[in-house]
């Protein structure tokens, strides 16, 4: 049988912590932020992590094999 591959999307959008947890940005922060408040604006800043069956499924696809 053939060795899985990395998902390059997934892998282009998600990174594995050193702990374990998978990180990944907040949606609606990159364009049209003329209308979007300072508090939303605030709130999709940074980094978020993925929780439950999700980072579950992300780790799966970030590191097959393993």
């Amino acid at each position: 049988m053939p060795k899985l591959k990395t998902k390059k999307s997934v892998q282009k959008r998600m990174k594995i912590t050193k702990t374990g947890k998978v990180k990944r940005r907040k949606p609606f922060g990159r364009h049209y932020k003329a209308h979007k408040s300072g508090d939303r604006r605030r709130r999709v800043r940074g980094a978020d992590l993925c929780v439950g069956k999700i980072a579950k499924n992300m780790k799966i696809l970030l590191a097959p094999g393993r």
